[in-house]
């Protein structure tokens, strides 16, 4: 009989049914994550150099909309800091930490979804073990101890257990790998933000500075 069999899994009573809800669930999830993650990260250090080559040709709009025209909490990070860019150091520091404030909600969300299917798998697994176990002590009780009705109480038991680790291992793996993909992506935000702002307040600055005495000159 193949492990895939319908007439397998049905054996395993109504907590097989709550598994594979929870596995789809799981499964739609991790899906729409990877896809949302994958969207929103790019490579940091390209971007930030590309808005840098733009911002020493004086073109601060040009460099807004690059931003806006890009997906991703680093694009948005790197914007708040181009609006604030004739601003103070520590004016500027607190838009772009706002900002980045915003964006990290949007990234973790969902998470905690999967880690809770992770963690409650095993849990309507024992469910299912105990009802299966009940069923075949409520057979010897009832002096119907039969083969068939003993098995079908073991079957229960034994496919709930099976049921809950094949959801609970690779839901506990997506969750600690969408974990690794924003923990990848903070610290995109944190450099981006950091470097886009060094820049705004020595090099950019400097420039625009010299560029005005000039003109008044």
């Amino acid at each position: 009989m193949s492990l895939f069999d319908f007439s397998l899994f049905s054996r395993g009573g109504p907590m097989m049914w709550v598994l594979l809800v929870l596995g789809f669930l799981c499964l739609m999830l991790f899906v729409e994550r990877l896809l949302y993650l994958h969207r929103g990260q790019i490579k940091a250090a390209e971007f930030v150099g590309g808005i840098k080559n733009i911002l020493a040709k004086r073109r601060i709009v040009e460099g807004l909309t690059v931003c806006e025209e890009t997906p991703g909490p680093v694009a948005a990070v790197v914007k708040a800091a181009l609006l604030h860019a004739d601003d103070p150091a520590e004016a500027m520091r607190f838009h772009v930490q706002e900002a980045a404030v915003i964006e990290l909600p949007a990234l973790e969300r969902r998470l905690g979804s999967i880690a809770a299917v992770a963690q409650v798998a095993p849990l309507v697994g024992l469910l299912g073990t105990i009802l299966g176990m009940a069923t075949t002590f409520l057979a010897f009780e009832r002096d119907y101890a039969t083969v068939a009705g003993l098995s079908h109480g073991m079957w229960q038991a034994l496919l709930c257990s099976i049921g809950s680790l094949l959801l609970a291992i690779p839901a506990h793996l997506a969750h600690h790998f969408l974990s690794g993909r924003v923990r990848a992506i903070v610290r995109d935000i944190e450099w981006a933000g950091n470097e886009i702002m060094r820049y705004l307040l020595t090099d950019y600055q400097r420039a625009v500075g010299s560029d005005t005495k000039e003109g008044s000159a």
